[in-house]
């Protein structure tokens, strides 16, 4: 059946919660050395604030998830992206360097072909010096605009390799990539018949998925609700409804805000298998959740 391996990734995931964090993180103290050396740069207020409190706050999540004895792959996960934030914001001081670099070759270049003017007898020394400073200058722009790129490029970078560690936590769901995005079903085994209350065997799964949207603030749910064919409209898209509302419960009484996700009772109108079986009927009876991307937008199929 589709869900016979569930009690091996339970017994994965209880393996992997009793591997504690080690004495030392050796990502945890390079983040912390990086996190420093920016928070001492004098221009870092003026070039590159957000990626300090970016950095800052995630390092703080890192620590921790350190002294709270988290499994160590968190702690290098959150001490990779703190790096990874101070490397941006490193960028970002660089390039304001280069850019005030720029502004003081023109101001004396300024200062020469003023000079100029007044001293005609010193105009061909003057025009050799302006092509020289001239030239500095296109010279430091080159580099601004090389350190603008870098910068871009490293965001960009930690931005994708975020996403590709979302999209391997996903898939150690058991979520499926659709049209409308990744989409995890939790199937009716998960319910009493009939009723809308989570069997415990929901909740290693419901564990894993609020240790992934912590770890994730960005991405928001649809958590949709759907049934068989037995009983009326009414009766199904309340049914639906409120086991899409018992799986938000869940995840709220485990810190994730209710702002994150949208409940929907779809009832009998999406059925996936043919309603006249029994086996059919079982994989009507579902809930669907459907994951946002990093921007927290949904897919339109």
């Amino acid at each position: 059946m589709k869900y016979a391996h569930i009690p091996v990734l339970a017994a994965l995931c209880v393996l992997a919660a009793c591997a504690t964090t080690p004495a030392r993180v050796p990502q945890l103290e390079e983040a912390r050395a990086k996190v420093q050396a920016l928070a001492q740069d004098p221009m870092v207020q003026q070039a590159a604030s957000e990626q300090l409190a970016d950095a800052r706050n995630t390092l703080q999540q890192a620590e921790i998830a350190f002294e709270k004895r988290e499994p160590v792959g968190r702690v290098t996960h959150l001490s990779y992206l703190a790096a990874r934030h101070a490397d941006i914001g490193q960028a970002r001081l660089d390039e304001a360097r280069a850019r005030a670099a720029i502004a003081k070759a023109e101001a004396e270049r300024n200062r020469v072909l003023l000079a100029a003017r007044s001293q005609e007898a010193d105009a061909a020394r003057l025009a050799t010096e302006d092509a020289r400073l001239a030239a500095e200058e296109a010279r430091r722009a080159t580099e601004a605009a090389r350190l603008e790129t870098s910068a871009a490029q490293t965001e960009a970078q930690a931005q994708a390799e975020a996403a590709e560690l979302a999209r391997r936590a996903l898939a150690d769901l058991q979520a499926m990539e659709t049209e409308r995005g990744m989409v995890l079903t939790l199937s009716d085994v998960l319910f009493d018949s009939g009723a809308a209350t989570l069997k415990p065997g929901a909740i290693d799964t419901i564990n894993r998925l609020a240790t992934f949207l912590e770890q994730n603030p960005e991405i928001r749910l649809i958590i949709e609700g759907h049934t068989d064919s037995q009983g009326s409209d009414a009766y199904n898209e309340d049914l639906s409804r409120r086991r899409g509302q018992a799986v938000a419960n869940e995840l709220v009484s485990r810190g994730i805000s209710s702002a994150r996700f949208e409940v929907i009772g779809r009832g009998e109108a999406s059925p996936v298998a043919d309603n006249t079986t029994a086996a059919g009927r079982q994989q009507n009876r579902r809930v669907e959740i459907v994951f946002s991307d990093r921007a927290g937008k949904f897919r339109t199929p």
